[in-house]
């Protein structure tokens, strides 16, 4: 019995420690990507002038947002040719990583 738990506990670490860098860099492509929105709504979506504040956004609110930019329905000077640019998930990778920051 005890050989089998170890067994588990080592099968377990195993493959924690194989996801652990595929997160990583799907945070980091995910940061990259939340990059390009930085020069109109600030560093990690934090705006520190008129157009809006990314950070702590709702990730629902923020993918039907870019559908509607895409797709022409909410009106933008410039949102609807950049949501074109933009694969459904990337789009909700951004959603993500844009709720998950700090709102200040």
């Amino acid at each position: 019995m005890r050989k089998q738990i170890a067994t588990a506990a080592l099968l377990g670490a195993a493959i924690l420690a194989f996801q652990a860098p595929v997160q990583a860099q799907d945070l980091s492509k995910t940061r990259y990507l939340a990059a390009n929105c930085a020069n109109c709504h600030g560093t990690n979506g934090q705006s520190v002038g008129e157009i809006a504040s990314l950070a702590g956004y709702d990730k629902g609110r923020f993918i039907s947002t870019m559908a509607e930019f895409r797709s022409g329905k909410r009106p933008a000077t410039i949102m609807h040719q950049l949501s074109k640019g933009y694969s459904d998930q990337q789009i909700a990778d951004l959603a993500a990583y844009f709720a998950a920051q700090p709102k200040k």
